[in-house]
């Protein structure tokens, strides 16, 4: 895989914080930044899919029954009782 080095500026705590994060899971920083990259990419790609997945779903419509023929006039469906 081919790199490509970034400059990044980050505030000092949150640089601190990742810093003592990647020594805890003894990673390098740039390997606890590409691990979080590559996730966000992944969850990016995930709620894509499924918002497609929804979208065709609704382009599609529901079966209700009605073969698409309304049966009850508006006045029927709203007469008060």
């Amino acid at each position: 895989m081919e790199r490509q080095n970034i400059t990044l500026s980050l505030p000092k705590a949150l640089l601190k914080k990742a810093k003592i994060l990647a020594a805890k899971k003894e990673q390098s920083l740039s390997e606890l930044m590409r691990e979080s990259l590559e996730e966000k990419m992944r969850e990016a790609a995930d709620y894509n899919r499924a918002k497609e997945r929804h979208l065709k779903i609704l382009r599609k419509g529901f079966d209700l029954g009605t073969k698409g023929h309304i049966t009850i006039s508006r006045e029927e469906l709203h007469e008060r009782r």
